[in-house]
């Protein structure tokens, strides 16, 4: 593989990775939680990145040294796990795109005016059509980073047009004055939960890059992938910190659509359905795809029409949105289930980098084994407490 093709995969699967994780949940929870810690938000971001850095190497070098997909790892180790995280990933993935469909007609409908429905079947078409190119893979990995880059760039206008206390949000970045351990683990969930993680992972294997000699890039694709999605969520934060900080009044039915308006006007609000139908659609995509490669390799039939497999996951996807409406419920659902998702794999993984059956003559760095024990427990935890709130 040349070194521009290597570089555009690389690229590709990071975007890939970041532009799954930015979707509608993530939009609406940070500004969410910029409106409850204010300037002290910024520590809570920051201590996401690290965990997310720790986790999301975890994952990805040992998928790449493996040569592996994360269900056929699981396999190794237990027989049968793999199919049980490979039901947890679709049943995640399904729900939460159906949430992702709903977000992009959201943002069509503010963008253009079209009806909410008509912006979802708009955007379900935009993705078939990518999984319709001979191509596909390169197609959605230029996709994702095109989306990516608009949404940076209209991030960055709302961020300095909303003109936030920049002193006060570093201050409060490294000296917070509330400090919540929910919020965190929520935040780590959103970014590297589910099936987000390993969108980029089996990206880059699907592409050929794996193997011990490719984990610089495998590393440095990994840390791309979270610096981007953190990227947008530091801009979206120091813009609703400049909103809240003129002490306006954000709409609660819609936060970040709110933010946008009172920073920069009806313009504001136009440029926020880009971003929100950029975000989902880009979800969509990423779910889909991720869905699908985790049963792919569990069946030829399913391999050899991954691409129309794919299609299908979105259509029903399209279809349960129209006939049901965005279902609350099994979004929340899905939140838990991928609370759960993110200990349970991450764990197989572990466990994986020390059997040589699996990664032969590698060696794991001990930081990030101690990292990734450190989230499993973290995230167990709190995934319990949560189903616990839930039943009770």
């Amino acid at each position: 593989m040349n070194i521009m093709k290597n570089r555009s995969v690389l690229m590709g699967a990071a975007f890939l990775m970041a532009t799954s994780a930015i979707g509608p949940g993530f939009l609406t929870q940070t500004t969410v939680f910029t409106q409850s810690l204010g300037a002290s938000f910024g520590f809570v971001i920051l201590t996401s990145i690290i965990i997310d850095i720790g986790v999301q190497l975890n994952i990805w070098r040992v998928i790449a040294v493996s040569e592996k997909r994360a269900q056929d790892i699981a396999n190794i180790l237990l027989p049968g796990l793999g199919g049980f995280i490979s039901l947890l990933i679709v049943l995640g993935g399904l729900a939460f795109n159906i949430g992702n469909i709903a977000g992009a007609g959201l943002g069509l409908n503010a963008l253009l005016g079209v009806s909410v429905t008509t912006g979802a079947v708009i955007s379900a078409a935009l993705a078939v059509a990518i999984f319709l190119i001979r191509e596909a893979g390169k197609a959605m990995d230029r996709f994702a980073q095109a989306m990516g880059f608009v949404m940076i760039i209209v991030i960055i206008y709302i961020a300095i047009t909303s003109a936030p206390p920049v002193g006060e949000a570093v201050l409060r970045t490294f000296v917070p004055q509330k400090i919540d351990l929910a919020t965190i683990v929520t935040l780590v969930g959103g970014t590297v939960g589910g099936y987000i993680t390993f969108s980029g992972g089996h990206r880059l294997l699907d592409a050929g890059i794996k193997g011990k000699d490719a984990l610089p890039q495998v590393s440095t694709s990994a840390v791309m992938g979270i610096s981007v999605a953190s990227l947008v969520r530091i801009f979206l934060f120091l813009a609703s910190l400049g909103v809240i900080s003129k002490g306006l009044a954000i709409d609660a039915g819609n936060p970040t659509a709110s933010v946008f308006q009172l920073a920069a006007g009806n313009l504001g609000y136009r440029l926020f359905g880009l971003v929100m139908f950029s975000a989902a659609v880009t979800s969509v995509i990423g779910s889909a795809y991720t869905s699908v490669s985790f049963v792919k390799s569990f069946s030829p039939k399913i391999e050899k029409n991954e691409n129309k497999v794919i299609i299908g996951f979105i259509l029903v996807s399209t279809i349960i949105f129209i006939l049901v409406g965005q279902p609350v419920k099994v979004l929340i659902l899905a939140g838990v289930v991928n609370g759960f998702i993110l200990p349970i794999t991450l764990a197989t993984i572990l466990f994986a980098a020390y059997k040589t059956r699996i990664i032969g003559d590698y060696k794991h760095p001990v930081w990030l084994t101690c990292f990734g024990i450190l989230v499993v427990l973290i995230m167990t935890f709190m995934s319990v407490k949560v189903l616990y709130g839930m039943i009770s």
